[in-house]
């Protein structure tokens, strides 16, 4: 009997909390399935994750070398190395002619990082922030573990799947609201909004005291017009952004944020609890990137001509349907006409044509079964055979 209650009392100590109940980022799933398909000896072509093939720019490489070379690598300041805010503060200057104060910038573990960082300063237990759908997981994921309530508002094509200010506000008179996160380009749909959607959007939040988050993590991968940051637009706005995919560092884990002038303090507090610092070494490599343009540039145009593939093959291999991409590297195509369950379809095309892309429900749990996500951020001779496999197994 004491045993038994002891058992008891030991399974209770592990049962996990309610806010640790959320679902899985469904495209690490995919990739685990495509692992074992590899590991049989099957070739995958990988479109499901939104990584870069490439890896990072020389000069962050040749960065790195020296850094460890010389030795130690120590913690930094919690908000990051100053060279490195700085560079960032030169950055804005260069590509979008706007001034930032370097206080304003704060180094982070990723967007994921940014993202934690930011909903702690901004939002309370409770509060609602509004996401849009399709959009990115780990938005609603990260809200919902924190104790908020992500609201999702839908977006259709007659808006070219960008939320708008009416949008907001209709939401907003349902129920309060206490802040909204877009993206710009957007994941999954590679969509972007135009400078005056975009301040239309800010404008309407703020004049509604919604606070405002701008995804910026896919600029510098534009093609049909330059992405406006938020920084530009308003002080108030709290702006993420990342090396990952511009500058293919998605495993060195670093990234920035612009942060409303009230929020650096507290914001720096969080950090030096939660982390200290970021990783000295990333940091070293990330100030470097800078210097390595060139080269992501030419990989750059080596995601547009997969573009191009993939928007004049999907439709000969019956995939003709898609919403316009306009960054970033995915193509969000619908696939209603042969199937009701994305999840269903993805395994089916990872199995038999062995071309793993997300499922769309991963994306948006109210339509998102009717579409599926593939990336192109891989080499244009991958892009041909994933058209030509999917067209032998659709044909």
């Amino acid at each position: 009997m004491l045993e038994s209650t002891l058992r008891d009392r030991a399974k209770a100590l592990l049962t996990p909390s309610t806010r640790s109940d959320v679902p899985p980022f469904m495209v690490m799933d995919v990739m685990a399935a495509a692992a074992r398909i590899e590991a049989a000896g099957g070739h995958v072509i990988h479109m499901e994750v939104g990584q870069p093939a490439a890896p990072a720019p020389r000069t962050a490489i040749a960065a790195a070398h020296v850094a460890l070379d010389e030795g130690r690598i120590d913690y930094t300041s919690a908000l990051g190395m100053p060279t490195l805010r700085a560079r960032i503060v030169r950055h804005y200057h260069d590509t979008y002619g706007c001034t930032v104060d370097t206080d304003r910038i704060v180094i982070t573990t990723g967007s994921s990082g940014g993202f934690i960082l930011a909903f702690l300063s901004m939002f309370e237990p409770g509060d609602r922030v509004a996401v849009t759908v399709p959009g990115y997981p780990p938005y609603r994921h990260i809200l919902t573990a924190l104790g908020c309530e992500p609201v999702l508002i839908e977006t259709s094509s007659a808006t070219r799947h960008a939320l708008t200010g009416e949008a907001l506000l209709a939401a907003h008179r349902k129920a309060p609201l206490k802040g909204v996160l877009v993206g710009s380009p957007a994941n999954p749909t590679g969509t972007m909004m135009s400078r005056e959607a975009l301040t239309g959007l800010i404008n309407a939040a703020e004049g509604a005291g919604i606070r405002f988050i701008s995804d910026e993590i896919y600029h510098g991968l534009d093609y049909a017009f330059p992405a406006v940051t938020a920084v530009e637009l308003s002080p108030q706005a709290l702006v993420i952004n990342s090396f990952s995919k511009y500058f293919c560092m998605t495993g060195w884990r670093v990234g920035w944020m612009v942060v409303p002038e009230p929020l650096v303090r507290p914001i720096e507090r969080l950090q030096q609890n939660l982390s200290i610092s970021v990783p000295t070494l990333s940091q070293i490599a990330a100030e470097a990137a800078f210097e390595g343009r060139e080269e992501m540039e030419a990989i750059k145009r080596g995601y547009q001509e997969n573009r191009r593939i993939l928007i004049e093959g999907l439709p000969k291999a019956g995939l003709t349907k898609f919403l316009p991409a306009d960054g970033a590297f995915y193509l969000y195509a619908d696939v209603s006409d042969f199937t009701s369950d994305s999840f269903e379809f993805a395994g089916r095309m990872l199995d038999k044509a062995h071309v793993a892309a997300t499922p769309g429900v991963d994306f948006d749990p109210i339509h998102g079964r009717s579409f599926i996500r593939f990336s192109y951020a891989r080499s244009a001779d991958e892009m041909r055979e994933a058209v030509a496999r999917i067209a032998r197994w659709l044909g």
